[in-house]
């Protein structure tokens, strides 16, 4: 009875898999406009990878506003026309019972304690300027709490009219895929029938692989001389010049960027030539004080030579003086 149980129930799977219900033309049509024309974000969902969502109301005002089914641009014989903004909802919900899409809760990330600190740090810090950045550290704050928002699964997969977030399943092969498969298949068939091909385009392909043989070969020898002309350079001027040819010929960058510049250089100039002139300009200090220091002597020296003149002017004058006293105490 038990194995009876289990063939049946894997039997109605398989029935209700066969009996999966497939988009309709028009159907198709919406979907495709919405995927097209209303914007997305990325976000993780659930931890694990990156989805793209689009936010409900957004999406209604564009059927509404926008869609070839508003009814500004509707025909009137249209098989669909959204005449008010239920009709719209009421499809969107049957979009989201097809799988298209399905409703998501938004999560806030919280950030990292580290973070905190350091803006903790820089307030205070920056007590002076608070008054002028409040406003702007806001804002960012509000731009960063927007972007920091990751995706679970809603329990209620209903489709409502707010900013819910809804995440697309729906995610249709662009065509360019088709053409470039087709290009990739029809050129490894042109390879396979190499032997089969005329002449001329064999030497042709012939040639063009010598050619880019060549151009590897040119690419490596270039690279070889670029570091020869360095360290050569590099040892002639004892570290003091740096000099390379194509700096961006071995970076990760594009075809036109790794042959330009042409060359860097950068010259380290000496530290010895510093500590010389600082030396000289030392010398040269020590000498103007030595002058100034002589001609203070100098000076000292001349003033007490007008000292010891005006010393003996007044003992010659003292002598006369006491010689004139003896001549009228004699008369």
């Amino acid at each position: 009875m038990a194995d009876r149980r289990v063939k049946k129930r894997k039997a109605d799977k398989a029935g209700r898999e066969d009996e999966k219900e497939e988009l309709t033309k028009l159907q198709k049509s919406v979907v495709n406009w919405v995927r097209k024309n209303v914007a997305t974000k990325k976000t993780k969902f659930e931890h694990s990878h990156v989805v793209e969502y689009f936010n409900a109301g957004k999406a209604l005002d564009a059927l509404m506003k926008d869609s070839p089914w508003s009814p500004d641009k509707a025909k009137d014989g249209a098989e669909l026309k959204f005449e008010f903004r239920e009709q719209a909802i009421d499809y969107m919900g049957e979009l989201m019972r097809l799988h298209m899409f399905h409703r998501a809760r938004k999560v806030a990330v919280a950030e990292k304690d580290k973070k905190k600190k350091k803006d903790e740090t820089d307030e205070d810090e920056e007590d002076s300027k608070k008054s002028k950045k409040e406003t702007k550290n806001k804002e960012k704050e509000k731009e960063k709490k927007k972007r920091k928002i990751r995706l679970e699964m809603h329990y209620d997969q209903v489709f409502l009219d707010g900013n819910d977030a809804y995440v697309w399943l729906y995610d249709p092969t662009p065509w360019y895929y088709y053409i470039a498969g087709t290009a990739i298949v029809l050129g490894i068939i042109a390879v396979c029938l190499f032997p089969l091909w005329p002449m001329e385009m064999r030497q042709g392909v012939y040639y063009l692989s010598v050619a880019a043989a060549g151009f590897l070969v040119f690419i490596i020898v270039l690279a070889i001389i670029k570091y020869i002309i360095f360290v050569l350079l590099f040892i002639f001027t004892a570290g003091k010049l740096k000099f390379w040819i194509f700096p961006n010929l071995t970076e990760d960058v594009g075809f036109f960027e790794s042959f330009w510049p042409v060359y860097v250089y950068t010259y380290d100039k000496p530290k010895k030539a510093k500590d010389s002139d600082d030396e000289e300009s030392s010398d040269e200090e020590s000498e103007e004080d030595e002058k100034e220091d002589r001609g203070r002597d100098g000076d000292g020296e001349g003033s007490d030579g007008s000292d010891r003149d005006k010393q003996s002017d007044d003992n010659s004058k003292s002598s006369e003086a006491s010689k004139d006293f003896e001549f009228v105490q004699k008369e």
